[in-house]
């Protein structure tokens, strides 16, 4: 539900497609293709979204999000309203019924102290959690008896879909996962690779970085379901062979971020094997800026942290110029077409919380090369900037994507028209969105000046989003590099903003105040450089039944529905 009917007390149900099936397991396998291979099936290790997606199939969240964005139950009995006696008249407590009778997929309870559990791994002080964001502002969460969870908020919580809800947000196994508190989070390998779960799926084989096998769980709520007795989740290669598996040579049933620019996509369709879907909601492609230093020369354990500022990025003229040097309108000509749209926002949907900022939209070259001049940064004789002997030369790294390495050029072709030197570097994705905290090239870790990629956030309210950006949420070595603010901006005037934003209550000024954020990291601070507000493009193949594509919560969010047309 949206917020305001959800306090206003309308139950929500989920609504299930119609049976096509009878028997779980009835249709085979189905072959899925992620080309960011998975790295880890527990998304509190990894906010990297086919991490936090595949592991969705095997843990979930007391509650997630339809393909409207309204807030559906998963394993309670219904969702809490201030209507229903749910969540409180004052807005600070909120109160979960877990459905009697629901089992883990190895046979035993399913019970709140799981969920008391999964609230102390992720915010358990000597760790580091992807996820922190969406547990901000809690005091305590309590297990009432064997099936009722209480949370309790330091303040009113006008939105209280935050913990436990979504795919970012999943319970865990408190007897699995009893042994990797703080610390020892990252080393237990058998339980982040094999997690015990409630969803339709379990893992029964994992090859970091390639695939996953995965077997119908013989304890799943639904007794028809899932259709499938077992599901391969290949990863690898990149969007283009991804989409002609599914669109050309029929070897895969589904394909995830098939992200290929509109006339590839047009003459894969004419195949006839298989179709894209593809939808709007808050994916963003953007640049983010390096507010510190990850020069090679800063013993490690400091490069990238707050303990040396960014020599250069620091200046937000700078920021500013290399912002204004981007033609966006081209990088959805060339990337997207009308599967994407120019955007300044980082939040671009839903309306009430989007900024009208289009000051970024037209390109401003010159404005761009006076600003760099402004801030000493002086060009040459062969017309490259230097300050101070010091030459103007950014690391720019993304994942490997045609897409991106095509926008890599281009905006390395204008920042070479400022005077700025550019070195790309490219990534394999399920390595740079991995969350390996031993890995020199994930993108929390940011080794780089600037780094590219997108996003989105669970449901259709961005306070948790916006969360991630405060001062306290910086990946650092302390955290495992676990945190979810990438460039490490810090500010504690965006930090008390945050604050007023999960304790106001009225529609309109959470409008208001997350535009406000939203402004505050991008034409404010150019800390982040939206490009593209991208629609959600995937393909499957004819004969896969039941999907439902999803913007607001995980793209796998009804594999449970999933079967065979035969």
């Amino acid at each position: 539900m949206k917020l305001k009917t959800a306090l206003l007390g309308a139950a929500a149900t989920l609504a299930f497609a119609p049976a096509a099936f009878a028997e779980r397991g009835a249709d085979g396998n189905v072959n899925v293709l992620y080309s960011q291979a998975v790295s880890i099936m527990n998304a509190y290790l990894s906010s990297g979204t086919k991490d936090v997606e595949v592991g969705s199939l095997v843990l979930e969240p007391l509650a997630g999000f339809d393909q409207d964005g309204t807030v559906i139950p998963r394993l309670v009995t219904e969702i809490p309203s201030v209507e229903n006696g749910g969540i409180s008249e004052d807005l600070t407590t909120i109160t979960w019924k877990i459905t009697p009778g629901l089992l883990w997929s190895d046979g035993t309870p399913v019970t709140a102290a799981d969920a008391v559990f999964s609230y102390e791994y992720c915010t358990h002080p000597e760790g580091g959690c992807s996820q922190a964001a969406r547990y901000e502002g809690i005091e305590k969460v309590e297990a009432l008896d064997d099936l009722t969870v209480k949370i309790t908020w330091t303040a009113p919580k006008p939105n209280p879909f935050t913990a436990f809800v979504g795919s970012t947000s999943p319970i865990l196994q408190a007897a699995q996962f009893a042994n990797c508190l703080g610390t020892a989070a990252p080393t237990c390998t058998e339980q982040n690779f094999r997690p015990i779960g409630t969803g339709p799926f379990m893992v029964t084989d994992f090859k970091v970085n390639d695939v996953v096998e995965l077997a119908a769980n013989p304890n799943y709520r639904d007794a028809a379901k899932p259709a499938f007795a077992t599901m391969v989740v290949k990863g690898g290669g990149d969007a283009a062979g991804a989409a002609r598996a599914v669109m050309e040579t029929g070897e895969f049933d589904y394909a995830w971020n098939t992200q290929i620019n509109p006339e590839l996509q047009a003459q894969m369709e004419a195949g006839g094997q298989g179709k894209f879907v593809s939808a709007f909601g808050t994916l963003v492609e953007r640049i983010e800026m390096n507010m510190t230093n990850p020069s090679a020369d800063l013993p490690e354990g400091e490069r990238s942290t707050a303990m040396h500022p960014h020599p250069m990025l620091s200046d937000i003229r700078v920021r500013k110029a290399l912002s204004m040097a981007i033609d966006r309108s081209l990088l959805v000509e060339v990337g997207y077409g009308n599967a994407g749209r120019p955007t300044c926002n980082l939040v671009p949907a839903p309306a009430q919380y989007a900024s009208p900022n289009t000051d970024c939209i037209a390109q401003d070259m010159e404005g761009a090369k006076a600003l760099l001049e402004e801030a000493g940064w002086v060009a040459g004789a062969n017309g490259m900037r230097a300050k101070d002997g010091v030459p103007m030369k950014l690391l720019y790294q993304t994942s490997v994507n045609a897409v991106r390495q095509d926008f890599q050029a281009l905006i390395k072709g204008w920042w070479n028209e400022l005077g700025v030197e550019v070195e790309l570097k490219s990534i394999d994705g399920g390595v740079y969105f991995g969350g390996d905290p031993g890995s020199p090239d994930t993108f929390q870790k940011f080794y780089a000046d600037v780094e590219m990629y997108a996003n989105n956030f669970d449901g259709t309210d961005p306070e948790p989003y916006l969360a991630q950006y405060l001062c306290d949420k910086a990946p650092s070595p302390a955290n495992g590099w676990q945190g979810e603010n990438i460039n490490r901006f810090c500010d504690p005037a965006y930090d008390a903003l945050v604050a007023e934003l999960a304790s106001t209550r009225e529609p309109e000024k959470r409008g208001e105040i997350a535009i406000r954020l939203n402004e505050m990291l991008t034409k404010d601070s150019y800390v982040v450089v939206p490009l593209v507000d991208r629609g959600r493009l995937s393909a499957h193949s004819n004969t896969l039944g039941g999907v439902v594509l999803n913007t607001w919560d995980s793209e796998l969010w009804n594999a449970s529905d999933w079967f065979r047309i035969k």
